[in-house]
């Protein structure tokens, strides 16, 4: 069966972060009055980023806080780590809420060099959909950029109730682009929540890994026809 849908992951994939993370917290940190350095902070949001579980709700039933909740206490974590003790709440607070905003402008993020070339070649012919374990600023940051205009819809975690690798996003993509696991690709920069969340529900998936592994990599496997005929 001929290649038909490809789905994006965004972070990681399609953009990422305009700056350094570990500076741009430790910049809205230092506006409170926090002191920490940005390496350290780098390092621990790597930590925390692993360890914490992402969100995950019951099914039909998201947050109703867009998962602002769990970033916010993911963000808590990172801090808490760093300084040895809990920022206070009213602190944190701030901080977080400077960081929930920065994060959902457009120009806190900035688009892979190899992603409008890819877009416009695959768009020709193929179903494209976003599937990414963010939230509803994922829709302005991809419209500030442009990109919207590549895809057929948007899927993300926050709507869905469930963060890849689980299965539940990848069904919810599927019945979003009217495909099926045989016809449609994976494309994302995670192991474990793309590549094996596809694999586990029967998508191939390509693994992106820049340099030696871009999105002109994946042209050439498309074109050359190495995805077709998945089974």
């Amino acid at each position: 069966m001929p290649l038909q849908t490809l789905f994006f992951d965004a972070a990681g994939t399609l953009i990422r972060p305009a700056e350094p993370v570990g500076k741009t917290y430790a910049e809205h940190a230092l506006r409170q009055g926090i002191v920490a350095e940005p390496g350290a902070i780098m390092q621990t949001f790597r930590q925390a980023w692993q360890e914490t579980a992402p969100p995950l709700h019951p099914a039909g039933q998201p947050a109703a806080d867009d998962d602002r909740g769990w970033w916010r206490a993911l963000v808590g974590d990172v801090f808490g780590r760093v300084l040895g003790a809990p920022l206070a709440e009213s602190t944190l607070e701030a901080v977080f809420s400077g960081l929930y905003l920065h994060y959902a402008q457009p120009q806190a993020w900035s688009v892979f060099d190899d992603v409008l070339p890819a877009l416009e070649d695959l768009a020709r012919d193929h179903r494209l959909l976003v599937l990414s374990n963010f939230d509803r600023r994922l829709h302005s940051i991809l419209a500030g950029h442009d990109l919207l205009r590549f895809f057929a819809r948007v899927i993300i975690s926050s709507e869905v109730g469930a963060a890849k690798p689980h299965a539940r996003m990848f069904q919810a993509a599927l019945a979003a682009g009217g495909s099926l696991p045989e016809e449609t690709l994976h494309i994302g920069d995670d192991a474990k929540c793309d590549l094996a969340g596809a694999g586990n529900c029967g998508i191939h998936a390509f693994h992106v890994k820049r340099p030696e592994s871009g999105l002109g990599a994946l042209v050439q496997k498309v074109r050359s026809g190495t995805y077709s005929g998945l089974h």
